[in-house]
């Protein structure tokens, strides 16, 4: 097992920074990396920092929902993630050295064909690092370990930033934007002088730790203690993997936990009916304190919060990474619009405005769960249902529609279809890509705009590129034109192309188009 000693020759050296990039990413941390993916392919010049040598060991959150594998699978990741992933197992209780009960944690939900994703997947947290520098690197985007930002100053143009080398130089590198993927003690944010506006979820401290040990089945969570109290302790096993991961809770709201291999040995061997000897190795430790805060602000000049510099959870329910991965997909488009198609500036304001409440509903949810103790997790946490009606992208024109019609700013659904001569296409396939997507269901005009930016897809009606044999489309969709972003949200929902050239006109499409 190789705990995140990555570090190739695509990394960049601190010597070999460049002195011009589009954006400057603050963190190699899952937000990061998702964002400079989604730049890389878009043929934007991104660079990422990270203060560490290498990539961020510790299994720390596991949890990937539905709708960030959906999103791995636009990335080009979802195969790799789901080949390190496991499902989640039931959770065992123990008492005076028994295992006494056992209950599911992760309900399954079967896939849809709107949803081909149906359960949440566990992956070690330094193996989706991994696997997402892995496909950076293949598309030639760029880490430069052993570089962390030490300051910066914006201007109208752009940020100038100040590199400092593990060797105590600097460096200055311009770029365009910078993004803030540096987590919940954000030095970005700090520096902007942006405030959380939050509150401590439990004032008790927790550690975490990765760690060998004999004498428990990889079968269960095994747990001692209800999450509801605090000197609880969980052993989690690690998917594909030989060793487990420790959770524990403190009573003392004043502890500092220890967090040295011999204290943590000691600790299981307290709270546990194992053994200090029966802990072999301590491979990784660290400590937090659940707190649910969200910045006041998401962007500041050419400087944007996300991820954990943005809003920070409670691990309950599986949604901090989620999000934060998330986050990034909403901002790389939006970027690339601007950057290299011309979009206007004020499209990336929509970033904070669509992404804010977004964190909002899951603070809200991932401080219940935590100070209720459920241990039941099911569909209402896969973030499917999320997306952004009524927000500033979201141009509906239809009229009548019943209840549970898709509208504009929902996720566009999957659909399973057919080519005309019978070959199996999902939309996601089509959606699938740095692109727009014009999207006709049935007998509704489709303009002829494919090209770099946008492609056109008629499903059923004259001349359709795909059939619908067993209605799915049709039933997800209703008849219509859909304008589908590139990050898979409906920005356009119509009964006819009236509209469409002004709604193309706030991405930049038609202005890239006539060049």
């Amino acid at each position: 097992m190789e705990l995140n000693n990555v570090k190739d020759a695509s990394a960049a050296t601190a010597d070999a920074l460049p002195e011009h990039v589009d954006v400057l990413i603050a963190g190699a941390g899952p937000t990061g990396l998702a964002l400079a993916l989604d730049l890389t392919r878009r043929g934007v010049r991104a660079l990422v920092l990270e203060q560490q040598d290498r990539l961020s060991p510790g299994t720390r959150g596991s949890g990937i929902q539905p709708r960030t594998q959906e999103v791995y699978e636009d990335l080009g990741v979802l195969d790799a993630i789901r080949a390190s992933s496991t499902r989640y197992p039931k959770i065992g209780a123990w008492k005076d050295g028994r295992l006494v009960n056992e209950y599911v944690f992760v309900e399954a939900v079967e896939p849809t064909p709107s949803a081909p994703y149906g359960t949440m997947m566990m992956v070690p947290q330094w193996r989706n690092l991994e696997i997402q520098y892995a496909r950076l690197t293949e598309l030639g985007g760029v880490v430069a370990f052993g570089a962390g930002l030490e300051s910066f100053t914006q201007d109208a143009d752009g940020v100038e930033a100040r590199v400092a080398r593990a060797d105590g130089t600097a460096r200055t590198v311009r770029a365009a934007y910078l993004v803030a993927a540096d987590g919940g003690r954000s030095t970005v944010r700090k520096a902007l002088g942006v405030t959380m506006t939050g509150q401590s979820v439990a004032p008790y401290p927790m550690l975490l730790a990765d760690l060998r040990l004999d004498g428990l089945d990889q079968r269960h969570w095994h747990m001692w203690g209800a999450f509801t109290a605090t000197d609880f302790v969980a052993l989690l096993p690690a998917p594909l993997n030989d060793y487990f991961q420790l959770m524990a809770g403190f009573a003392d709201p004043e502890a500092e936990p220890d967090t040295s291999p011999d204290a943590v040995r000691k600790l299981v061997a307290e709270r546990t009916h194992l053994t200090v000897d029966q802990v072999s190795e301590v491979l990784w430790s660290s400590t937090f304190r659940p707190n649910a805060a969200r910045a006041d602000r998401f962007r500041v000049g050419r400087v944007f919060l996300a991820g954990d510099a943005a809003h920070v959870h409670s691990p309950a329910g599986g949604q901090g990474l989620n999000t934060s991965v998330q986050d990034a997909y909403n901002l790389g488009w939006k970027l690339g619009q601007v950057i290299r198609h011309g979009a206007p500036d004020s499209l990336l304001d929509t970033y904070e405005a669509e992404r804010q409440p977004i964190a909002d509903r899951i603070l809200d949810t991932s401080t219940r769960l935590h100070r209720s103790g459920d241990m039941k997790r099911g569909k209402d946490l896969h973030q499917i249902d999320f997306g952004y009606p009524g927000g500033p992208l979201s141009t509906e024109r239809r009229t009548g529609l019943a209840d549970g019609a898709v509208r504009a700013g929902d996720r566009a659904p999957d659909a399973p279809c057919t080519t005309p001569d019978g070959t199996p296409r999902r939309l996601f396939e089509v959606f699938r890509g740095p692109h727009f997507t014009l999207l006709a269901v049935g007998d509704v005009e489709l303009p002829a705009l494919d090209g770099e930016l946008i492609r056109t897809c008629r499903v059923g009606g004259p001349a359709p590129d795909l059939l619908d044999p067993e209605g799915h489309a049709r039933r997800a969709y209703g008849p219509g034109l859909f304008l589908v972003r590139p990050d898979g949200y409906l920005a356009y929902a119509a009964d006819d192309a009236s509209g469409l050239p002004d709604e193309l006109a706030r991405y930049g499409v038609l202005t890239a188009a006539a060049r």
